[in-house]
């Protein structure tokens, strides 16, 4: 289906009555933004449990990278799951877990020989790097970015920077980190260049300066597109910089790839587009179509922690690398470069609609990794904050499923499955809704 379908006034019966119910009974720190209650889907397509259908330009917060249950992936799992559903990698082997470790040293944007630890989520990824960092380099500290994402345990928490309400309450945090601007040129007074150089100064002229001396910061954590800060591209001599920096003063350069990995900006790698390698890689979100993995690798002489120093019971489930062989075996047969050719005719497409709608600030990103930030005037900038909230629930109202990133930026993350007409089918709900939310405004 490339068109979405509504029957019932939304949420309909079914709907809400599991939301009651979860009302009572899950924790109230959970975020939905609209009242979906999934039931089945296909590819890019879900359906709620009234029947409901919905081009899902979400896809589980860049998840299913497949789409919903692809059939090579849930064959490889009900295969594994068949002999064997977990006999913990920490502590035994199998050859799942082997293959795909084999498979990701042939691909991570790593030099060298590589080396990979096996968690179950992007936070844990974060803990395994600045655990890792910090055993390798002997020294504790550790710079991140505002705006970013690495994470909820209090570890990855203390890199997050992305909302307060995701910090309020949970203090003190892990001492030792420090956060630098991240670029966002499109509210910079000047060139990509320049607004690049302006971050790169202030970790030089004002962080190692005033804050930490360079040979007390074990490493660098940066997104090569920032997620949740509202889908930043940075300009390739910003990330080119910090690997400058880091080899200058003995620090790694983690690279967070877990939202942007896995094929999603038409390279199985963010870092792939500018040849930007790094010491460490963060993986999870897409890389096991919806099973929970996370993966950290790292060049093999930075990854030489002895036996008991760092481990997971459930990291690296044989069900879950099962998924992640098929996983990463469709994404280098077609997927990938569907993400790529869909992702720019749909970015292409969307830019179309500016002249249309004055409320299009910025089109960006790469691959299906889009950002449309909002703005209430193009000349000032000013953030079009309830703006976005509102769009965000007229798509919904109209069959879309879509997610807010930063403050006033609309995130579409759609499985890699996503065709061509199904993405005519995206702008022209989002033509609707930003008529709507501008008449309404």
């Amino acid at each position: 289906m490339d068109a979405p379908q509504i029957r019932t006034s939304l949420p309909g019966p079914n709907a809400r009555a599991i939301i009651e119910r979860d009302a009572k009974y899950v924790s109230p720190s959970y975020t939905r933004d609209y009242p979906f209650v999934i039931a089945r889907g296909e590819g890019a397509v879900v359906e709620d449990v009234d029947g409901n259908r919905f081009l899902d330009c979400a896809a589980g917060i860049a998840v299913n990278s497949t789409g919903v249950s692809h059939p090579d992936v849930v064959r490889a799992i009900a295969d594994q799951a068949g002999k064997f559903i977990h006999m913990s990698g920490t502590d035994f082997y199998y050859e799942p877990q082997v293959r795909l470790a084999e498979k990701l040293a042939s691909i991570a944007p790593i030099d060298g020989d590589v080396r990979t630890f096996f968690a179950n989520s992007g936070t844990e990824t974060t803990e395994a790097a600045i655990k890792l960092s910090r055993y390798h380099t002997k020294r504790q500290g550790v710079i991140a970015f505002l705006g970013a994402f690495h994470g909820r345990s209090l570890g990855s928490l203390a890199l997050t920077a992305s909302k307060a309400i995701q910090r309020r309450g949970f203090g003190p945090f892990m001492p030792g980190v420090h956060h630098a601007p991240y670029p966002d040129p499109y509210r910079f007074n000047g060139s990509a260049d320049a607004c690049a150089e302006a971050c790169l100064s202030f970790l030089t002229d004002q962080l190692f300066v005033h804050l930490a001396s360079p040979d007390e910061i074990a490493a660098i954590v940066v997104e090569p597109i920032q997620g949740e800060g509202g889908y930043l591209v940075p300009p390739p001599s910003f990330l080119h910089g910090l690997r400058e920096l880091t080899r200058q003063h003995g620090m790694l350069l983690v690279v967070d790839e877990v939202q942007s990995g896995m094929g999603r900006t038409g390279r199985m790698f963010a870092c792939d587009h500018i040849g930007l390698r790094a010491d460490i890689v963060n993986i999870a979100k897409g890389i096991a179509s919806g099973l929970p993995l996370g993966v950290t690798c790292a060049r093999a002489e930075v990854m030489t922690w002895p036996p008991g120093a760092h481990a997971s019971t459930f990291g690296g489930n044989p069900v879950s690398c099962a998924a992640a062989n098929a996983t990463i075996a469709l994404l280098e047969e077609s997927l990938v470069a569907n993400a790529a050719a869909v992702g720019g005719y749909l970015m292409d497409a969307i830019r179309s609609l500016a002249d249309k709608h004055p409320l299009i600030g910025d089109v960006r990103g790469k691959g299906l990794m889009i950002g449309i930030e909002l703005v209430q005037d193009r000349v000032t900038k000013v953030r079009a904050v309830e703006e976005r909230n509102a769009l965000v629930q007229a798509m919904f109202r109209r069959g879309v499923l879509v997610l807010g990133a930063g403050r006033n930026a609309l995130r579409l993350a759609p499985p890699l499955v996503l065709s061509k007409a199904q993405a005519d089918s995206v702008v022209r709900v989002l033509d609707e809704a930003l008529t709507e939310v501008a008449t309404k405004g």
